[in-house]
């Protein structure tokens, strides 16, 4: 059975007390908290693994590369990949978008190119196509998204995909509305209407908290960051599927990504190799490594209905404060474990400092989201987000830290 406070007892910072009260962690979509399990798989790498990967022949190196080749085994198999070297370890979701953004982008996508985002993107999924568009004199085309639901505007999908893009780049799961795309729809429309088009899925927010399978997804990209998934910082993931990857060229190069090196020209190392320029985060694989067999121990499916139920929850309580407007779907079977939400009449910084007081940690800001915040006419929102060792507790406490907003700013 899925217990959220016995799962509590794994993460050492759930423990602490900010300002006397006990931590009430409400700020998962930015960062998740790690569990000791993750904690002493980078500590054990580091104390009695620590080598450079392929280079030693010797006890240590060969331990360090197999561990590395081993944690991405595990991670590929996590996110449903056919192959492990379709996988390539990033730094994190921004990482993985920029390399599409280069090595794939800079020779496929040309002038007069088309490519499709939506208005509801996060910044990493936006600032790299308006460079590449630069570069290249492509232009970008914004999805609509309805004001009143925070969904895609299906209709305006198809518009957008009659202009035949190259790429059509969207988020699965909202950092800022919560929404939770249909990406088999939106496979489904490309296919009909522009099938040369290539699908990126930002996963940053759908890997940490739901069952995601690229292979069944139909996409060709798929980028996310491990510490949002209780891994480390640091260490993320991008798939590629086979075929485009290996016609890709190296994002960065120099050493470790090489087979041949002479003095006018270079052979690449095979995949996945020729992706992994300089040192790799060896602990941070084996750290997210470690997150991924405790996310699989617990049960994604599990961990979903979970957050599912806390969001509906917030959402439930805070609709009755009335002083408090929330955004995205109302419906919690159609957005992620977050609420972000607005209290009328009071900045969300000060709304969020406030909580802070009564030890509950949210975010307050525009969220990497400003063209869908000004799209709202908003300049910051707040947002609850919640990971599978959040409790009902914490989503009272969350509604009382809101009244006590609301006696300091009398409103």
């Amino acid at each position: 059975m899925f217990d959220a406070k016995k799962i509590r007892g794994d993460f050492p910072i759930l423990k602490r007390h900010v300002n006397g009260k006990l931590l009430a962690y409400l700020d998962n979509a930015a960062t998740s908290q790690k569990p000791r399990q993750v904690i002493e798989s980078v500590s054990d790498y580091y104390s009695n693994h620590n080598a450079n990967v392929h280079r030693g022949i010797h006890k240590l190196g060969d331990e360090a590369t197999s561990l590395y080749g081993e944690a991405r085994e595990v991670v590929a198999e996590f996110i449903g990949a056919n192959d492990s070297t379709e996988l390539v370890f990033v730094r994190n979701t921004t990482e993985g978008i920029n390399l599409v953004a280069y090595a794939w982008g800079n020779e496929n996508v040309g002038e007069g190119d088309v490519i499709v985002l939506s208005e509801m993107e996060h910044h990493s999924n936006i600032v790299p196509w308006q460079e590449l568009a630069k570069r290249v004199g492509a232009r970008l085309e914004y999805v609509r998204v309805e004001r009143e639901t925070g969904e895609l505007d299906w209709v305006d999908l198809k518009r957008k995909l009659q202009l035949k893009p190259k790429l059509l780049a969207v988020v699965q799961v909202s950092n800022f509305l919560g929404t939770i795309n249909d990406v088999a729809n939106i496979v489904r429309l490309a296919t009909r209407h522009a099938p040369r088009a290539k699908i990126l899925i930002d996963g940053a927010q759908a890997v940490p908290h739901m069952p995601v399978n690229v292979s069944l997804l139909g996409v060709d990209f798929y980028a996310f960051s491990g510490h949002k998934m209780l891994g480390p910082m640091g260490i993320g993931g991008l798939w590629v599927k086979r075929k485009i990857l290996t016609a890709m060229q190296p994002f960065l190069t120099g050493g470790g990504m090489i087979s041949e090196v002479h003095k006018k020209k270079t052979v690449f190392a095979d995949l996945p190799d020729r992706f992994d320029a300089g040192t790799p985060n060896v602990a941070g694989a084996r750290g997210l490594r470690a997150a991924v067999k405790y996310l699989q121990q617990m049960g994604m499916k599990n961990i979903f209905e979970h957050e599912q139920k806390l969001s509906q929850l917030a959402i439930t309580r805070l609709s009755n404060l009335g002083f408090v407007k929330i955004y995205g779907p109302k419906d919690s079977n159609r957005r992620g474990g977050l609420v972000a939400f607005e209290v009328k009449g009071v900045h969300a910084h000060d709304v969020a400092q406030v909580l802070d007081s009564e030890g509950i940690a949210v975010r307050s800001g525009h969220h990497c989201t400003m063209p869908m915040h000004t799209k709202l006419n908003l300049a910051a929102t707040v947002r609850a987000s919640f990971a599978l060792y959040n409790t009902e507790e914490e989503v009272a406490r969350l509604v009382q830290g809101l009244k006590k907003v609301k006696k300091v700013f009398r409103i």
